[in-house]
């Protein structure tokens, strides 16, 4: 059992996209025609996710010129490169099957208000992550390091 573990472990995915049932998402889709390799983005709502660990799926539907198009993705295929949220969605259901029989307004899904405040220190977080050669906090320092660095202000 263990190593079946360890190969599901391996082909996980270490960074999961944060998305929900209800979100409107673009899934950047990796396709591949012969020699030639593209991304095709398939935008739609998140109307289930199944499975848990490796096997996990989400199911995206779209309306397409007209007529409704499910499909349903791998979450860690490395096809799959990347799932962006346009607009969280606010449901109350963990399946969002009954869509399929609504038209029209009937189908839309409300949006989820985030607030400001909320949305601004997700961004923060997310872009000013500092890189991995930044300079590390004074408490997690070593006593020489922080040693050295005293003598080399006393000096300036």
């Amino acid at each position: 059992m263990n190593e079946i573990r360890a190969i599901e472990a391996s082909q996980m995915k270490p960074e999961v996209d944060n998305f929900k049932i209800g979100d409107t998402v673009k899934v950047h889709f990796k396709i591949v025609e012969g020699k030639n390799e593209r991304i095709q983005i398939y935008e739609g709502v998140v109307i289930a996710i199944k499975n848990s660990k490796v096997g996990k799926t989400f199911m995206v539907r779209k309306i397409s010129y007209g007529v409704g198009v499910e499909r349903v993705f791998p979450l860690h295929s490395p096809r799959v490169v990347r799932v962006e949220v346009v607009r969280p969605g606010k449901v109350r259901r963990a399946k969002l099957y009954y869509i399929r029989d609504k038209i029209g307004k009937g189908a839309k899904i409300k949006e989820l208000i985030v607030s400001r405040k909320a949305k601004a220190s997700a961004n923060l977080t997310a872009k000013n992550a500092p890189p991995p050669s930044a300079k590390v906090p004074a408490d997690q320092v070593s006593s020489e390091d922080a040693q050295s660095d005293q003598a080399a202000d006393s000096e300036n």
